[in-house]
Order: structure tokens, then sequence, then C-alpha cells
């Protein structure tokens, strides 16, 4: 099984999942170029899976079929989806070529947002980032909180293939937040020391990500006195504290 994310457009992941013949899974291709061009180096799609309807995620759908019209192409339910073959919720079940996901529910960059999980690995769109989280275009902050404790609750091992390298940036404004997380200092020099040799920061692992990512750590004491200081009070519960860190990034420029 070899696992790879092809860069596209920016910052952009097109995540593929090969088995040793080359069949693969493609996972959010906001272009056709990169795997197209992946193609051309033996890769054989068997099938795409979207987590969210943001064009920079599906855009590329339709020139793949073009190429490939038989492939099973899954989503959420969520009409700004085109080229589904199949919808998916919470709890539904993905098998293909021998690979198993269960479908988890994860709104809050979206309403309609969904997670493929399985293999040891959770591809999670926009919601879960390397240090970071998606910003909420159409949820709300209760809802995004509820859906990264989702994702937090998974196995430790569980490789976290998310949809942008914004691994860095992340971790200048997580360091702000908690300047005395020794892990999260190591992880964002080893992050700039990947990105100097043009090599990807993902995926991460969520034993990683809960040791050093602050929107997974609103109850950390260092990450809550960072959050009270910049509401002068302390936040009334968790989701408060975790509208407040999301207010905060929203604002932060590196």
């Amino acid at each position: 099984m070899q696992l790879r994310p092809l860069p596209a457009f920016a910052d952009n992941y097109i995540w593929t999942l090969a088995d040793e013949a080359g069949r693969a899974l493609i996972v959010d291709p906001g272009e056709a170029g990169p795997v197209l061009a992946a193609a051309g180096e033996g890769l054989q799609p068997v099938a795409i899976l979207l987590t969210h309807h943001h064009p920079d995620h599906i855009s590329g759908v339709g020139d793949l079929l073009q190429k490939w019209p038989d492939l099973a192409v899954i989503a959420p339910n969520d009409p700004r989806i085109g080229h589904a073959t199949r919808r998916v919720g919470e709890g539904h079940g993905v098998e293909i070529e021998g690979w198993r996901f269960s479908v988890m529910e994860i709104p809050g960059h979206t309403l309609s947002h969904i997670a493929f999980h399985g293999e040891g690995l959770v591809f999670c769109g926009d919601t879960l980032f390397s240090l970071g989280c998606g910003r909420l275009f159409e949820g709300t902050p209760a809802q995004m909180q509820a859906s990264l404790t989702k994702l937090a609750s998974l196995p430790g091992e569980t490789r976290i293939c998310c949809g942008h390298e914004y691994t860095v940036n992340n971790g200048r404004f997580a360091s702000m937040v908690e300047p005395g997380n020794l892990a999260l200092r190591r992880r964002t020099e080893e992050a700039r020391t990947m990105r100097d040799r043009g090599l990807p920061t993902l995926p991460s692992t969520l034993a990683n990500e809960l040791a050093t990512n602050p929107f997974l750590r609103v109850e950390a004491p260092e990450v809550r006195r960072s959050i009270e200081a910049r509401l002068g009070r302390s936040p009334d519960d968790s989701v408060e504290a975790f509208a407040e860190l999301r207010r905060w990034k929203d604002g932060f420029t590196s």
C-alpha cells in the first residue's frame, strides 16, 4: 500500500492510495493534471473519494471521468457536488479493491463535510489540519469542535491525511498560543526542515496532533491561559474557548 500526496494549486494535496499493481483511490482531486501525470507513471485510478464541495477539492473530477468514465465517485449528500455515483453519510461503509473505510460526518468547515477512516488513515479534507483546523465557512464553533472531538477519538496511530500544506504557518500560530510546548517546538522545526527540502509535512499522526495542535488542546493549561488573555476573562465553556481560538487564528498573519 502506497500513500502519496500529489501537490495541486498553491498548497492543496490530492491524496492517492495505491496497491502494488498501481490501482489507486483518488481523494479530493481539485484539478486533474497531477492525477493524469501520476497515471503516466503507472497509477491506475479505481475510484474517487470526495470530502466536501469546495472547488479546490472537486473541480478535477469531470476531466478524470472523461479519461476513466467508469470510476466510482463517492461523495457526501450535497447537491453542490456533481458526478457522484454514490452518496454516503455517517456510519456508511466504503469498500473498494479490498480497502475498507467508514464514513464520518464532520460538519464545521462546510455543513456536509465528511471523512473517510480506514486502513490506518483518515482522509479529513479541510476539517483537521496538522497543527490547525479549517475555517468555519458554514458550520458553527460547536459543530466544528464536535467534529474535531470525533476525529480525536480515533486511534493515536491514525495517519492524518488533510487537504492542505499549512503546517509551517499553523505552527507559527500554535507556538504563539502554547509557547512552552516542547513537542510543538519539535514539530514546527521538523516541518520547516521538511518544507526547505521540498518534502510534504503530511501525513501527521493523531497522537502527534493531540500533543501539539491547539485546536485539540483547548483544555491544556497554557492554551486556556492564552485564550483567557484574549477574552479578558475565563470562557464560559470549551465551545467558547474554541470559538475564540478560531477567531484569533482567522486574524493571524505570519
